[in-house]
């Protein structure tokens, strides 16, 4: 069993000595630091006094590797910051700070890498760093020190080698700009009572430690952190671990925070700021804290989420069979947030519209989206913290076990909203959807593709996220809820404080597969492979004639070339729970291209993919659509309600990848005049939704909307609440006003830096405001880059949100425009994202060339 990293007591006292001495020492950088701003003003663009040493693309030298050598292990660090929320005499807002890092050596090495971005490091004897051995090791003498700015390193080369098994000391003083970029250590700004108030806080993941202090900044170099923090008088810092210890002087303050546990720097945290907070304890004695703006506070935002944080808590101590690792939990509702939510260890920030809920004017909906997104971020404390990826080639499995657990802990908390259900929408379809391109990926990619800033920010995507969750659930099927938490626990008991690949969460599922009653056809590793390791999924096809059941990859455009190789051939052992004629049937297992069932009767109707349980799409003979289209017009109860909803998906897109007629997908939402359940109407309006997108410019527009309100009219008459005034445009809603919209996206005191994006994609998602939108990210894509960074997770959802209603040949040759012209600058995390939209953008207009007037027709007979 994996323990945590502890320090003897002795070594404990000393680092309270040490973060003691911080004031003081803080205190003297600044006043050198003072002295030489007027010589020396600080030149945050370059973000270092380092030489860099340019070195071929050629190189094979360490230091242009964006992976760290295996060579040196962190422990524990001690790190003092000291933000200055006021400007100093150059205008800049910024940070001090004194980093020291216990490491040991692996194996025998003179190189020193370590992760240092945007920082100016303090020279001493010509070097920026100190090194010393601990123990009575004497360490080797520094050589010298340089910044290779490409792979953000702090490179330091040592007269001799240091020794295997042995432990050193790393030492450096820094300064830093306290910018508002949201990336790193950063300051938010939010105006109350009239009065501008600045916050210093945190976004380290993915590779944003190294901004706030010079760290081994990798998920796998995991440690133990004593943070102190130095902070004005009427403010509150707040960090990973509980405070231990507050020094007031006149006009500072200095606290000092418990060792953390042993966790990736990505997890670490820190804010300064005025907020204040509501807590409780739970059953346990663990404190649970939420912090936010004062006035928000008072107006009782933060009690729903204090209410549900507690219940959460519980279940996942339940689910996983292990206690809370920490001793508080702490949430903060944060003005200016990139993410949604973030889940530093103990510390959890959220955007404000993530965590407050205000009981007057917020909607339900709000409050749906606070128990999702409270309960992903509290499932990661155990599943991603306490146990952590060793690389981001991994990160499904972070981030899709927590998107699949959220709808437990949510469907826990709030037991009569049927959350449970809602994957269906909000993870399978948003995978499929993404999924069924060629340039999509395996869940877990190689880790040579994955090395970049860039690179490790694309893989925060749909794939990631939402694929990932509907596997794991799929896992979960097969396995049983309660043997897939068993080996959870096993497996989060073996690797606790430490790290992880996803084959080692296969063997521990494995160890309990034995379990009576459960029979798989091969290992879990066998199975889960195949859905892992190649992109894509089947469409798994049953034929009620012959009893034959057939897989086939699901591309959305037939036609299109998979440049990538899968060792499984695009094949998959499929798990298929179905029924038939209402009566559930034993589990069956599609181990090759195809097989046979038995038993099948022409004149009954079968339905496979039994409570959406498995990762793929399902198609029939005709005789068998026919027979469910029945049965939903004479009485759909009979079939589950996300059955209800997978069927009109389903269909939907097999008709957009030319498998059955476009017309047999229409004629799925004809039982929808009886149809009163919230999930086959979303399931509905999302790929009708994908009609309006492709005809509202066209003559088919008129007899859809015709359609869609005669099978309308009886869901408003039922709830009676809709507004008949939908297809309006409010008056004052005009091209100008939209434009100066996006105008202000490029200004933060007009429209916050985390809300620009969104902002643009909001108006792209209207009619008239597509074009603007397009035209203003083509006119200033190389402002948005820069500003946001290569390593930001906005660009793809960016792209995205643009392109989305394109379907023209024109539109088309402006994607592939747009992607040369600005191949230089580069798309970040959008990369991917653009050539998904040329693929997208490729397939609707050969779609459109043989089904435009055939949906016309349709929609025009039953709108008549």
């Amino acid at each position: 069993m994996g323990k945590g990293y502890y320090i003897s007591k002795h070594l404990a006292t000393a680092a309270m000595v040490l973060a003691a001495i911080a004031l003081v020492t803080i205190i003297a950088l600044s006043v050198v630091y003072n002295r030489e701003k007027s010589k020396n003003a600080a030149k945050f663009s370059k973000a270092t006094t380092l030489p860099v040493f340019p070195t071929p693309k050629t190189s094979n030298e360490p230091w242009d590797k964006y992976r760290l050598p295996d060579t040196l292990s962190p422990q524990y660090y001690n790190v003092t910051l000291w933000p200055r929320l006021v400007k100093n005499a150059n205008g800049m807002y910024i940070f001090t700070g004194i980093s020291g890092v216990m490491f040991t050596c692996e194996k025998k090495t003179d190189l020193i890498l370590i992760h240092s971005n945007k920082l100016n490091l303090t020279v001493f004897k010509g070097h920026h760093a100190k090194l010393t051995g601990l123990s009575g090791v004497t360490a080797p003498a520094i050589k010298t020190t340089w910044f290779q700015s490409e792979t953000q390193y702090l490179v330091i080369q040592l007269e001799g080698k240091l020794k295997p098994g042995k432990d050193y000391w790393l030492y450096t003083e820094f300064t830093g700009e306290l910018a508002d970029d949201l990336e790193g250590f950063y300051r938010s700004e939010y105006m109350e009572n009239g009065e501008k108030k600045i916050i210093a806080i945190t976004q380290m993941q993915a590779t944003y430690a190294r901004k706030a202090f010079p760290c081994f900044d990798e998920p796998g170099m995991k440690a133990v952190f004593h943070i102190t923090l130095i902070h004005d008088r009427g403010t509150t810092a707040l960090s990973n671990s509980q405070e231990i210890s507050k020094t007031n002087n006149p006009s500072l303050n200095l606290t000092i925070f418990g060792p953390t546990k042993r966790m990736s720097t990505y997890l670490i945290a820190f804010v300064v700021s005025d907020f204040t907070y509501i807590d409780a304890k739970d059953k346990k004695g663990v404190l649970v804290r939420i912090w936010a703006r004062k006035k928000a506070i008072e107006d009782r935002q933060g009690d729903y989420a204090l209410n549900i944080t507690q219940p959460i808590l519980e279940f996942f101590e339940k689910y996983y069979n292990t206690s809370y690792p920490l001793s508080k939990s702490d949430q903060i509702a944060l003005p200016d947030f990139n993410s949604g939510a973030m889940e530093n260890w103990g510390l959890v920030a959220y955007r404000e519209t993530a965590l407050l809920y205000d009981p007057r004017t917020s909607a339900n909906g709000n409050k749906q989206r606070i128990v999702t997104v409270v309960s992903h971020e509290l499932a990661h404390m155990w599943f991603g913290n306490l146990v952590t990826v060793k690389w981001w080639n991994d990160l499904w499995l972070n981030e899709g076990f927590a998107s699949y657990v959220e709808y437990l802990g949510a469907d826990y908390a709030e037991p009569t909203w049927n959350m449970k259900d809602q994957t269906i929408l909000y993870d399978l379809q948003s995978a499929f959807a993404v999924d069924s391109l060629t340039s999509s990926h395996p869940l877990s990619r190689k880790e040579e593709e994955v090395n970049t800033p860039s690179e490790i920010s694309e893989m925060f995507n749909t794939i990631s996220y939402s694929k990932g969750a509907a596997v794991l659930k799929m896992l979960s099927e097969f396995l049983t809820e309660p043997v897939f938490a068993k080996g959870l626990s096993n497996y989060l008991k073996q690797f606790a404080f430490g790290s992880s690949v996803h084959s080692d969460l296969w063997e521990y599922l494995q160890k309990v597969d034995q379990t009576p009653g459960i029979k798989l056809p091969y290992s879990v590793h066998e199975i889960m492979n195949r859905w892992i390791l190649q992109m894509g999924f089947p469409v798994v096809t049953i034929d009620t004639r012959t009893g034959n059941v057939s897989q086939k990859h699901f591309l959305l455009e037939p036609e299109a070339v998979v440049d990538r190789k899968s060792e499984f051939n695009y094949e998959w052992f499929v798990p298929i729970k179905w029924m038939k004629k209402g009566q559930v049937q034993d589990q069956l297992w599609l181990l090759q291209k195809s097989g046979t069932v038995n038993h099948l009767n022409k004149n009954e109707w079968v339905l496979a993919n039994l409570h959406v349980s498995g990762y793929f799409r399902v198609n029939y003979d005709l005789g068998n659509w026919e027979r469910l289209l029945s049965q939903l017009e004479s009485n759909h109860q009979v079939i589950p309600v996300v059955n209800r909803a997978q069927i009109l998906d389903d269909a939907f897109n097999l008709a957009r990848a030319s498998i059955i007629n476009i017309t047999l997908a229409l004629r799925t939402t004809k039982y929808l005049l009886h149809e009163r359940e919230y999930i086959p109407w979303e399931a509905a309006l999302r790929n009708l939704n994908y009609f309006f997108q492709l005809f509202d410019r066209s003559e088919v527009y008129g007899a859809m909307q015709a359609y869609l309100k005669k099978q309308v009219k009886p869901l408003f008459e039922y709830f009676g609440t809709i507004s008949s005034n939908w297809t309006t445009v409010p008056s004052g809603h005009t091209d100008h006003l939209q434009y100066r919209y996006l105008e202000y996206t490029m200004n933060p005191e007009k429209i916050r830096k985390q809300d620009a994006t969104s902002t643009i994609g909001y108006i792209a998602s209207n009619i008239i405001g597509q074009p603007l939108a397009w035209d203003f990210i083509r006119a200033n894509w190389d402002y948005f880059f820069k500003l946001y960074g290569t390593g930001s997770f906005i660009f793809s959802g960016l792209i995205r949100d643009v392109t989305y209603r394109f379907c023209t040949p024109f539109e088309l040759s402006q994607l592939k425009r747009f992607q040369k012209d600005n191949a230089e600058t580069g798309f970040g995390s959008g990369t991917q994202a653009l050539q998904q939209a040329i693929e997208k953008t490729t397939a609707k207009i050969k779609w459109l060339e043989g089904n435009k007037e055939p949906v016309l027709q349709w929609f025009l007979s039953e709108s008549a």
